[in-house]
């Protein structure tokens, strides 16, 4: 069972190296970690490139430059694996993480989104549960109004990511998007126990604040993409 992990970078020289060795010290020599760099030629590159000199693992790819949604997508287009894992930039897996998520998987589920410890930058705790500071619940229609789903915490089969491919124009996030989508078509399981320590660290590559407008033709077109989605 091959594992490919799908890390969306930019600008991420802060934090990138520490959080690759966490991520590689828990691949098998097959595994592979896909690094889509969507600011290419600066010390993100030079830095994963030097990386992946003493490790095949890593493939640096050069990302579409068309924000973080369609950067993920890029990662996902180029994945191997059997199963994918989502990787933010600046966080830093736990031990077990891989280990764990698979048991859950091995066990019949499509996708599996666990908890999280959210940090400072500095990696120190702010809150011990990610899950219980927003409240994350499962369901469809539970997550299409008020979204569970933060990639750098999900795991997934090929199956659901060919269901997720390609993503859709005037979606919010890749991540909403992909556990609806397996929401839908399969077993999802919310795994109680954090795996990732989460940097917050004021340049985190996410969204801004959006108006009700604005939120409203998001789920409008999220909900059109989904009854269409195989």
């Amino acid at each position: 069972m091959k594992i490919s992990v799908c890390m969306a970078a930019y600008r991420g020289e802060e934090f990138i190296e520490e959080q690759i060795g966490s991520v590689l010290s828990q691949l098998c020599e097959s595994d592979e970690l896909i690094v889509s760099d969507d600011a290419p030629g600066g010390k993100t590159e030079q830095i994963v490139k030097r990386l992946s000199k003493d490790d095949p693992r890593i493939k640096y790819i050069k990302g579409p430059s068309k924000g973080v949604v369609r950067n993920f997508e890029n990662a996902l287009n180029h994945a191997e694996g059997d199963i994918i894992f989502l990787c933010d930039q600046d966080d830093v897996w736990c031990d077990g993480k891989v280990r764990k998520t698979l048991d859950v998987i091995r066990g019949g589920a499509d996708l599996v989104l666990h908890d999280a410890k959210v940090t400072d930058g500095d990696l120190n705790v702010i809150s011990e549960s990610f899950f219980s500071v927003h409240n994350s619940k499962q369901g469809f229609w539970t997550n299409f109004i008020r979204n569970s789903y933060m990639g750098c915490c999900m795991a997934f089969t090929k199956e659901t990511a060919k269901a997720a491919l390609p993503f859709p124009d005037n979606i919010p996030m890749h991540d909403q998007w992909i556990g609806l989508v397996a929401e839908k078509r399969g077993k999802v399981v919310f795994l109680d126990e954090a795996l990732i320590l989460h940097r917050q660290h004021g340049n985190n590559v996410t969204g801004g604040r959006t108006s009700a407008m604005q939120k409203l033709l998001w789920r409008t077109a999220l909900l059109k993409a989904l009854f269409l989605a195989k």
